[in-house]
């Protein structure tokens, strides 16, 4: 990477290849990182549309502490060729694609919007979207869409959303990975999820399947009291 000036400098990218959660507070606050940079790729015709971008804005302005700023680009990247990826096929993809690290006192987020599916699915669950380090997410756009195409299904744009804000809420330490509970609220039958059933990091949000329940009223779910109160004392809004 170069500085400001355009000369060389080392950057340690080490610092975003770590576990999920692991950089919550950084994430948070603004005690080491006053800003943060989202490096969003996309493979052509799976961007995210202009309302889900902006949705997403209003909610890390809402919970992130960073007062130099929030910035998100977009970048269209060519499709890998195939039908299913793994977390280690994701993983060496952001490898080859991502320019933007830690640096100084501002941090670097990686999001990839893709075609396919995750190799995991079964015939009970399609997943949306899975947090792979600590700063980086993936979204499964292709199962995405075709669940928003379905009838009395939610728009685009609440899907898309929701997904989105809930595998950025892991990287912000939730539940119990990261963030410290103030009060016990985690559904450990799920992982690192909330037992309340209309909180954002209710445990169906990942999936196509639960998530076209969770959201029959057709609106974005936010985080619960008790997600909240953990997002607060770990640096957060």
């Amino acid at each position: 990477m170069t500085d400001e000036n355009g000369e060389d400098q080392e950057v340690n990218i080490s610092e975003n290849k770590k576990l999920v959660g692991d950089s919550a507070n950084d994430i948070l606050s603004d005690a080491t990182y006053e800003s943060i940079i989202f490096e969003i790729f996309y493979v052509a015709g799976f961007e995210p549309n202009q309302n889900t971008v902006a949705n997403f804005e209003s909610f890390l302005e809402n919970r992130l502490n960073k007062p130099e700023g929030i910035t998100i680009e977009l970048k269209e990247i060519e499709s890998p060729g195939q039908d299913a990826y793994s977390v280690e096929d994701i993983a060496a993809l952001e490898d080859t694609i991502r320019t933007e690290y830690n640096q100084d006192r501002r941090l670097a987020v990686s999001g990839i919007f893709l075609d396919g599916e995750y190799s995991e699915n079964t015939e009970n669950g399609s997943v949306l979207g899975i947090a792979y380090r600590n700063t980086s997410f993936v979204i499964f756009e292709e199962t995405v869409q075709s669940f928003s195409g379905q009838a009395f299904g939610p728009s685009l744009t609440v899907l898309e959303s929701t997904v989105l804000n809930h595998e950025f809420g892991h990287l912000m330490g939730m539940v119990n990975a990261g963030t410290p509970m103030q009060t016990e609220h985690q559904d450990t039958e799920h992982g690192r999820h909330c037992i309340d059933d209309s909180c954002l990091m209710y445990w169906t949000a990942e999936t196509g399947e639960g998530l076209l329940n969770m959201l029959s009223g057709g609106t974005i779910p936010d985080f619960d009291s008790q997600c909240l109160a953990d997002i607060q004392a770990n640096g957060g809004k």
